[in-house]
């Protein structure tokens, strides 16, 4: 017998019973592409899955920004923690660490979500990013992002970012990009959480 409240199940036999469903909203496949760019909608929640990005240039940053003018600036201000984890090839090195100069306070810049991707044929990205409310005009706006990499210097690695854009305006839109070049492939899906 399930946990009900408010007519929902939260526990079901043990598990937590989540209520919703993804919707695909819209998709983009970068074929060097400066950037890839999502108009936000009246979703409580949104999930951007990013699936084997691949820069044009070496040792590059994947990032992103929010817009509160229908992308005609992405500079909203947001304040982030940003860690990882990482293990070479070789084995010979592992690290865990915070990484302070890819965390931001009170900035308006682009928020990294994974750094020194490489160029090799054989090295992406792949992540996902959660967005929640964006259409409220009381409260800031919460996010996480977590994704993996294999990057420029022949590791693996994890990273988790997590934050919030503080503004009470509205967030229009979403811009995906590197922090030089293109983005030489991968595709981005956009989805609304019912």
């Amino acid at each position: 017998m399930g946990l009900i409240s408010n007519g929902t199940t939260i526990f079901d036999n043990g598990a937590m019973a989540v209520g919703g469903s993804l919707v695909l909203l819209s998709s983009a496949t970068a074929s060097s592409s400066a950037s890839i760019e999502f108009s936000l909608g009246s979703y409580k929640e949104y999930k951007f899955f990013f699936v084997d990005i691949h820069p044009q240039t070496d040792s590059v940053n994947l990032q992103m920004n929010f817009s509160t003018d229908s992308g005609s600036n992405y500079n909203v201000t947001k304040t982030t923690t940003y860690f990882r984890a990482a293990h070479d090839e070789a084995n010979t090195d592992t690290f865990l660490a915070y990484s302070t100069g890819a965390d931001l306070a009170q900035s308006t810049t682009f928020q990294r979500l994974q750094n020194d991707l490489g160029n090799g044929a054989d090295e992406s990205c792949s992540g996902s990013l959660t967005l929640y409310n964006p259409s409220s005009t009381t409260y800031v706006k919460h996010f996480i992002s977590t994704s993996n990499a294999y990057f420029a210097s022949d590791y693996t690695q994890n990273v988790f970012v997590a934050g919030y854009a503080n503004t009470t305006s509205a967030l229009t839109n979403i811009k995906f990009e590197m922090s030089s070049g293109n983005i030489d492939d991968g595709k981005i899906l956009m989805f609304g959480v019912n």
